[in-house]
This record gives structure tokens, sequence and C-alpha cells, in this order.
């Protein structure tokens, strides 16, 4: 069962968010998803899907890397890289040009075939600061 929720969940890394095959979202993710992460929105299987489409508008070559995973029971651990050029409006910051490198760990609860509750961390400020909306740090002093 673990390798099957990985490979479930590697295909929503990578073909949802990386592709933009929205569609499989209603196929994959629990009609009564919960997610937990910085960004409010993604709370429902609704809002999950609508942050995925705004984020794709956002960064268009977006590209997801898995780089770990690790299964147990029902839990899937996903260490990911997304890449992407900041070429829309996202978090209201508009267009920079930017590339940007986001690393981040999901911890995915599959019931029944489905993603039902999703735990995010993702570097959010480094983002920011990559897309110039925070400055960086000084570490020259």
């Amino acid at each position: 069962m673990s390798e099957q929720n990985k490979a479930m969940v590697r295909r929503l890394v990578e073909e949802v968010i990386g592709h933009g095959n929205f569609a499989l979202i209603d196929e994959f993710v629990a009609a009564n998803y919960v997610g937990h992460s910085s960004y409010p929105e993604t709370n429902s299987r609704e809002g999950h899907k609508q942050f995925f489409v705004a984020l794709r508008r956002a960064f268009p070559d977006l590209q997801i890397i898995v780089e770990d995973q690790i299964a147990e029971g029902g839990k899937v651990v996903t260490r990911w890289t997304a890449l992407g050029t900041h070429e829309g409006e996202f978090a209201g910051i508009p267009p920079t040009g930017n590339r940007i490198v986001m690393t981040g760990i999901d911890i995915d609860r599959i019931a029944d075939g489905k993603l039902v509750e999703c735990w995010t961390k993702s570097d959010d400020l480094g983002t920011l600061q990559q897309l110039g909306a925070i400055p960086a740090a000084d570490r020259t002093g």
C-alpha cells in the first residue's frame, strides 16, 4: 500500500503542479480534504485546485522535482524542489521575471486511495526574497 500511495502522491506533484493537469485533483483528492500550509486558501479541495491554477499562471514554466519520498501506512513524506520564472502575479507580487528555487516537505495522509490531508512546510521567506518582496539578510557583517 505504501508504494501505491507514494506513486499517487508523485503523480499529483508532477502532473498537477508540474504540468497543470488539474483534473487529477478531483480524481485523487478527497472532497473533505484539509490542507495545512502558510497559504490558507489551500485548506479545501477546491481551494487547493485554485491555488495551483494561480501558481501555474504566476510560474508558467514551473518544474517540480521529487527529491525523496518515504511512506508508512497511510502517510507519505515528500521532499521537493520547485523551479520557475515569475511571469505572473503571485501573492500580490507583480511579475518580476526572477527565477526562483523553492524547497519544501509535504506530509500527506491517504485514506481509501485519496489524499485527505496535507501538511506543507516550504521556504516561503526565501521565495519572497528571491522575488524581491523582502530584502535578503546581509550576512557579511
